[in-house]
């Protein structure tokens, strides 16, 4: 006889009440077994469980961190910032090794002919070889921007310095004369070529502009540096006493000089990697960028650091000064630097775009020692070996430190136009993107 619907069934040969029995104990078990699943659901969420002994059973392990989390994240920042900036620390490796060791005087001038010649061709000729011609010859054309970089890197950074001068003159007894005069030397001085073009790839500025102006600042040094010198040293004031009275007035040599440097070691390799890139573009896109063989540019810059330091240390200019004077010339650097760089991208700020700022900011400020001391020679003849490595020490001095400034200035400025970079990368994709689906 069936059972009517909703009725327990009972199995032949089993006792019923055992049965009934069975089904409860099995529905308690399931009842036990959901309050323990939602007790899992309270915990995965966060929230207090009414069972004590179950909150024992499982401990919450969200919030525990390992004991030593921040010295791992101190160590990956400072593993970091030392792969980010090891050209500051080879800097400083090398300035060391050149404050201790030195080339024989006798082979100086080898070492600065190969050295001058061989580094900056190898940093040009990376140089043309990864930067697009259409480029190049727009930066070329920009002439505001040469007046405006021109202007402020031979006539600002000069009357700073001479500002300064005036002021650390009226006590004959704070500063030397020949550190004076070497003051000047460094704000006539036109702007660096090798460094400014490395420093500025590597802050993502606008490379093409920074060779140009570095270039054009460097040819147009050896006429306007020596009328300025002359400018500020006529005043007659007596720390120019040191100076002879008549000129050299050889500055024939210093043009052949100047002029066959920028030649061969800048102009040539540097058309010389146009011609290589665009004659193969591919290889050498996948050898300099892909490869980052263009890092070989950077190497060359610590070599040629490397030499100013070497000869300054070997020609002992730095032991014949007092410390005090050598306090006030770092000191004095390090404020020159601030203010022309401050200056230089305030103003252009309103009017140039963030890649074109970055450029300016590395050419205003940034003083070359390799005109300045065959300078100092050319126009005062007579000058005692002393008096010229005086007059050498804070262009040497400027020098490093501009290099030191301008790699930490590479984190400053990347992160500055980060969010611009994104944007064109965004806008590139989705322009692409739209290409794709229009064909």
């Amino acid at each position: 006889m069936p059972s009517p619907p909703g009725a327990p069934s009972f199995s032949l040969g089993k006792d019923p009440t055992a049965a009934i029995l069975s089904e409860s104990t099995a529905a308690g078990k399931g009842s036990l077994l959901s309050q323990h699943g939602s007790q899992e659901r309270d915990e995965s969420g966060n929230e207090a469980s009414s069972h004590p002994s179950l909150t024992k059973a499982r401990p919450d392990t969200s919030r525990t961190k390992p004991p030593n989390s921040k010295w791992r994240r101190y160590l990956s920042t400072v593993k970091w910032f030392l792969l980010d900036q090891w050209f500051l620390v080879a800097l400083g490796c090398l300035i060391l090794i050149s404050s201790q060791v030195q080339v024989p005087g006798s082979s100086q001038s080898k070492k600065e002919l190969v050295v001058t010649y061989l580094c900056v061709s190898v940093i040009f000729i990376v140089t043309g070889c990864t930067l697009p011609t259409r480029v190049l010859v727009e930066n070329y054309a920009r002439w505001k921007v040469h007046l405006f970089v021109q202007g402020q890197s031979f006539l600002m950074t000069s009357a700073i310095v001479y500002a300064v001068v005036s002021l650390c003159a009226t006590n004959r007894n704070f500063l030397d004369p020949g550190l004076m005069v070497g003051m000047i030397f460094t704000g006539c001085v036109p702007t660096t070529i090798s460094s400014n073009v490395v420093m500025t790839k590597k802050a993502h500025g606008n490379q093409a502009l920074t060779v140009v102006q570095s270039t054009l600042g460097n040819f147009l040094g050896p006429f306007l540096t020596p009328l300025l010198i002359e400018m500020y040293i006529q005043s007659g004031a007596w720390y120019t006493q040191i100076l002879p009275r008549t000129r050299a007035g050889g500055f024939g040599e210093l043009y052949q000089r100047v002029f066959m440097q920028l030649g061969l070691s800048i102009f040539l390799p540097l058309v010389v990697g146009q011609i290589i890139q665009n004659i193969f573009p591919k290889p050498t896109k996948k050898i300099f960028i892909d490869w980052k063989i263009n890092k070989i540019g950077s190497l060359s810059l610590l070599i040629i650091i490397w030499q100013t330091f070497d000869q300054a240390f070997q020609s002992g200019a730095f032991r014949s000064l007092k410390g005090i004077n050598m306090v006030f010339i770092v000191f004095i650097s390090i404020v020159y630097y601030a203010i022309w760089t401050s200056i230089c991208v305030l103003l252009s700020l309103p009017w140039l775009q963030k890649k074109d700022t970055i450029a300016v900011a590395y050419c205003v400020p940034a003083k070359t020692p390799a005109m300045g001391v065959p300078l100092s020679v050319v126009m005062f003849s007579g000058l005692s070996t002393l008096t010229k490595s005086k007059i050498q020490i804070p262009m040497v001095i400027f020098q490093g430190f501009q290099i030191a400034a301008g790699s930490l200035m590479t984190l400053v400025f990347r992160r500055w136009i980060r969010p611009g970079e994104e944007r064109e990368d965004a806008e590139k994709a989705q322009h692409g993107d739209g290409v794709t689906k229009s064909g």
